[in-house]
């Protein structure tokens, strides 16, 4: 995995422990699944280094169910990421403005 990627999976992972911290409520097991899933899907990124962030990108790799989970957790985490990983948040806004690549067709 390239760094793009891993700088991204240190993201989300960070992004799930603030909201499994702020949620005890929430199955651990359930959200190590996800972020498991999430990972996978990371890591199988049809666009490899070129990767544009998720929201923006014209494949969808997950599930609609776990989609929604993940969103859920994205948008309880993102806003707070800014106070406790002021680096990463910005870098992972940065990354959002990143042109997306086109997708080739197949053969």
């Amino acid at each position: 995995m390239g760094l793009r990627r891993k700088k991204e999976r240190a993201t989300l992972a960070k992004m799930f422990l603030l909201y499994r911290q702020r949620h005890p409520d929430a199955a651990d097991l359930e959200l190590d699944a996800l972020l498991l899933y999430a990972e996978n899907r990371l890591a199988r990124c049809y666009f490899q280094e070129q990767k544009p962030a998720c929201q923006k990108c014209p494949v969808h790799c997950y599930q609609p169910q776990k989609r929604q989970q993940i969103k859920q957790v994205m948008r309880w985490a993102g806003p707070r990421m800014f106070w406790r990983h002021p680096l990463v948040a910005m870098a992972h806004l940065l990354a959002t403005l990143r042109p997306v690549p086109p997708y080739p067709r197949r053969k």
